[in-house]
Order: structure tokens, then sequence, then C-alpha cells
């Protein structure tokens, strides 16, 4: 067995509603050998006698302290943000992941892959 170095680990941020782009960036960044860290859920899940209304266990803010987490331990934070679109949500975890000195990519800010003619 060679002597890799480790995959680079890349935390996805960015909206929920962008479902079918995450999985696109997530399968290209795969493909390209690294480990990636995305959102854990698209949309609150429908929990029997729970209600998101008034989140009386604070579950919202749970779930985005672990996805601060899953940030602290990327080595790269990749935004996906289709025509730029940033959210609240977004540029808060920007703004911590460039506290931390993570290197930030925009799905906006690259040129889509040549084709091959």
């Amino acid at each position: 067995m060679e002597n890799k170095p480790p995959a680079k680990v890349v935390t996805l941020c960015g909206s929920a509603k962008f479902e079918a782009e995450f999985a696109e960036v997530n399968q290209r960044l795969t493909l390209e050998g690294c480990v990636v860290l995305s959102l854990g859920l698209f949309r609150l899940p429908d929990l029997p006698g729970y209600d998101w209304t008034t989140d009386p266990s604070n579950l919202k803010a749970r779930l985005g302290d672990v996805h601060f987490q899953k940030i602290r331990m990327a080595d790269e934070v990749y935004i996906v943000d289709p025509g730029g679109y940033l959210g609240e949500s977004a540029r808060r975890e920007i703004d911590y992941a460039e506290s931390l000195g993570k290197p930030v990519r925009y799905l906006s800010h690259e040129r889509p892959a040549e084709s091959d003619s």
C-alpha cells in the first residue's frame, strides 16, 4: 500500500434550497479524491409531536452547531452558491470559516469545465 497524504476534507456550505447542486459538487469533489462533509438535512423532517415553529428543544441551533463542527474539521470550505446567491446562514458560515483561517472557495467563481470537442 502506498504512503499517500491524507485526502483533503472539504465542507460544503450554502442554502439548503440547492440540494441538486450540493449533490453535484459532492460527487465531483469525491471523484477528485476529497472527503466531503455536507448538509445533514435539506429540509426539516416531520417529527411526530414536534413543533418547529416553537422548536422547544432548540434543535435548529443544535443542527447549526453540528455544521460549524464540520467547518472546524475541514481543510477547505466550499460554498454552493449558484448565481452567487448567499443567504444569511451561508454568510455566517463564511465568516466563521474565515475567522478560523479556512480557505473558502465558491461554486459561482469557478469556470464551467471545458467540453472535449
